[in-house]
């Protein structure tokens, strides 16, 4: 078995992708033509988006994030924590916790997403 996608559901899946192209740096693999499925290339593990709308139409409730209490995070791990995080800013996330060394030899910060997900930019451990 592998882990094959991560899917998030947003109101506007063709702004979540233009938004993770520009604050991540990460390449547009698939949109659906009718704009409510969309995926990013993010290595052997796809992240993707599907529209709210559709969700409900195939009889599921999703919610909407609630950002002051987050379920989950997702992490993008670079060299240049500091330089991730202005990228994303200029991209139009907003910040949660900027740029921190942590005492078990990792630097992060946290962003939310233009939906109101959790990501975390991180270095590598070590």
């Amino acid at each position: 078995m592998i882990f094959k996608y991560t899917i998030f559901y947003v109101d506007d899946v063709a702004a979540t992708l233009e938004f993770y192209t520009n604050a991540f740096g990460l390449e547009k693999s698939f949109l659906h033509e009718s704009g409510q499925y969309g995926e990013l290339e993010t290595g052997t593990t796809r992240l993707a988006f599907s529209s709210t709308s559709l969700m409900q139409q195939l009889g599921k409730n999703p919610k909407a994030p609630t950002p002051n209490a987050p379920t989950f995070e997702i992490a993008f791990e670079t060299d240049d924590v500091a330089g991730a995080l202005a990228q994303a800013l200029k991209a139009g996330a907003t910040l949660v916790q900027d740029v921190r060394h942590e005492p078990w030899g990792q630097t992060t910060a946290y962003i939310h997403d233009l939906n109101g997900y959790l990501v975390e930019l991180c270095s590598p451990v070590g």
